[in-house]
């Protein structure tokens, strides 16, 4: 299977975007994560779920479907589809047989999908705005996008361990985090038609902060910040300790995942438009049982 590419188009979108990713160290660490992925993948599948569900309630077909962030390819296309895979790391776009990119430079030519799914990478895009017009982009008209990332209010348990922990040099460790809010003002920015974005919170318990961490590599989800520091044995420990003292009476501490899910269609002219200013035919008095004469 075969898709056209447009480089140009892709690669001017994102020129001027600050790097806050590292790129190179991002498809290292897919890499690094690839081989035992599916050991750490309930994150990812948590939010393939909600996107099967959401998909669900659309009542018409897509034929041609872009998985972005393909991972190990668990996102299953309806029969008779066609699937594009990308992802950012090699290792995991040639297990899923398809095109390593990053989301901010897609490869494919406008109006190649009728349906884009991407779960789990766009919080680890150097320029979101810029990879949601591209997605836009490779869209045809009425076509959907379905995404699902790690939003703002995650890992609190991680946070306060390291605020403890590095109290005197507070370092960056964990990426910045869109809130839902900004994450569905990103959307009507890129053109994006009927915008729908929503949080849901995954609750995991973890005996030890190793476990965590382990789990953060296992699903290519550590740190790939530009300007990272590396940890020091000392603080590491702080880290630990900080941690465990936030167990509760079972010695688990709970880690909370934000999951933020967006919805958003390519514009086409016939989608459902807002009414127009001042065409209202009711009165909202009225419509409230509100007496004649009264004041509001």
């Amino acid at each position: 299977m075969s898709w056209k590419r447009d480089r140009v188009t892709s690669a001017t979108v994102s020129e001027t975007a600050p790097e806050i990713f590292d790129r190179t160290v991002r498809r290292l660490r897919r890499d690094r994560a690839a081989p035992h992925y599916a050991e750490h993948d309930f994150l990812r599948a948590t939010m393939l779920d909600g996107i099967a569900e959401r998909l669900d309630a659309v009542t018409r077909d897509f034929t041609d479907i872009l998985d972005l962030g393909c991972f190990d390819g668990a996102f299953a296309a309806a029969p008779g589809a066609r699937i594009a895979r990308c992802d950012a790391g090699f290792a995991f776009a040639a297990r899923s047989a398809g095109v390593q990119a990053d989301e901010d430079r897609l490869p494919f030519a406008d109006a190649s999908f009728d349906l884009v799914v991407s779960a789990g990478v766009l919080d680890q895009v150097n320029d979101l705005p810029g990879a949601l017009s591209l997605i836009r982009r490779v869209l045809r008209p009425d076509g959907l996008f379905l995404g699902a990332f790690v939003g703002a209010g995650s890992l609190p348990a991680l946070r306060s361990a390291l605020r403890v922990a590095e109290s005197d040099r507070p370092a960056a460790r964990l990426h910045p985090q869109i809130d839902v809010r900004s994450a569905g003002d990103l959307l009507m920015r890129a053109g994006f038609a009927l915008s729908v974005a929503d949080v849901e919170t995954l609750d995991v318990g973890y005996r030890d902060l190793g476990r965590l961490f382990g789990d953060l590599r296992g699903m290519a989800a550590s740190n790939v910040l530009a300007q990272r520091q590396p940890l020091v044995s000392g603080t590491v420990a702080r880290t630990i300790a900080a941690f465990a003292e936030a167990a509760d009476d079972r010695g688990r501490t709970h880690e909370k995942f934000q999951i933020a899910f967006l919805t958003g269609w390519s514009p086409d002219p016939s989608q459902p438009k807002p009414a127009r200013r001042g065409s209202a035919t009711a009165s909202l008095g009225d419509a409230l049982g509100r007496k004649p004469g009264a004041t509001a």
